[in-house]
């Protein structure tokens, strides 16, 4: 006997009314910001996609220094975009700011940035492609239940992914905004893991550029940073041999 067809819920006219609302304004509101900050600064989004494809450290160190007391303001709006966009490195940024702020500041503002940054993103893809995505999930079992998982597991999963350093945050935003993973649980995840890969990425950078002042704490940084994820690639190995 065929278990009977589940119907979708219909919301009412006027909550998918609301929503579409919502969206529009969203993407008004984000619109709003981005011709702002270009009616302000001309350059600032040739300059930003100038120094990401550059990688030149000293050149960003430079162009922060510019700003004076302004510079924080600067990474951050910098760091925020670059984040959102998804598809720029940020790598750059965090190592200018450990040279320029130091390293509680660097990490602070890296952190603080790339957190919100990754955010946005998640709500711009969520919003306005979560749609097509749950068509695509609706016709495989696997992704279903990818899906699903995701609801109940999704905090610590993302938060672990998140601490990867010098990982491509576009990829988990990605995996994130097509879930089924809640807001909420998406926000915690992505402050929590952020805190440790951006503090890791800002201090490597930072004594790299300063190599033979901190030849030692950089040396120690690697030798853990290879410890721990190769215990952990090899503890999952293991278990999937199991």
């Amino acid at each position: 006997m065929e278990a009977p067809v589940q119907s979708q819920p219909q919301y009412p006219a006027q909550d998918r009314c609301s929503e579409r609302t919502f969206k529009l304004l969203a993407l008004a509101g984000l619109l709003g910001v981005l011709v702002l900050i270009h009616f302000l600064d001309p350059g600032f989004y040739h300059q930003i996609v100038h120094l990401a494809r550059g990688g030149n450290i000293q050149e960003t160190v430079d162009f922060l220094r510019s700003f004076g007391p302004w510079a924080v303001v600067i990474s951050f709006l910098m760091d925020v975009f670059i984040n959102a966009a998804g598809c720029l490195p940020s790598i750059f940024l965090s190592t200018a700011n450990g040279v320029v702020f130091g390293l509680p500041v660097g990490i602070l503002v890296s952190w603080s940035a790339e957190s919100v940054g990754v955010i946005l993103s998640f709500l711009i893809m969520r919003y306005f492609l979560r749609s097509t995505a749950e068509t695509v999930i609706a016709k495989s079992n696997n992704l279903q239940k990818l899906d699903e998982m995701s609801s109940e597991n999704g905090l610590v999963a993302m938060a672990l992914a998140r601490t990867l350093p010098y990982f491509p945050s576009g990829i988990l935003t990605c995996l994130g905004a097509i879930s089924r993973m809640k807001f909420r649980d998406y926000v915690i995840a992505t402050f929590i893991g952020k805190l440790p890969s951006t503090a890791l990425e800002v201090v490597v950078g930072h004594d790299i550029v300063h190599f033979r002042q901190h030849m030692d704490r950089l040396a120690i940084l690697v030798t853990l940073v290879i410890l721990v994820y190769g215990t952990l690639l090899y503890s999952r190995y293991r278990k999937h041999r199991a």
